[in-house]
């Protein structure tokens, strides 16, 4: 059932679109290459398990979690959903 300007649809439509998204975001942040014996960011040694275990690793486990967790916090925000740019 359509209601006010919306179409059939639209909200499925749009929940699609951001699946879609966070999966074209997460695919474009995997490791590519060959995996580093070193971490690019502190020079630590990456453990041998983690190098087969993710091909193309190029941070040590703590530096990972770090740039995860700065990722994190700017991701919340959906712009699809929010009120001001439905009203523009």
């Amino acid at each position: 059932m359509a209601g006010g300007w919306s179409r059939d649809g639209a909200v499925q439509d749009q929940i699609d679109a951001s699946v879609e998204d966070a999966i074209e975001l997460a695919r474009s942040q995997l490791p590519k290459g060959e995996s580093l014996i070193h971490c690019e960011e502190c020079n630590a040694e990456i453990p041998e398990a983690r190098r087969k275990a993710i091909v193309g690793v190029h941070l040590c486990v703590h530096c990972q979690n770090e740039l995860d967790k700065a990722q994190t916090k700017h991701d919340d925000y959906n712009r699809r959903g929010s009120k001001n740019s439905q009203l523009r």
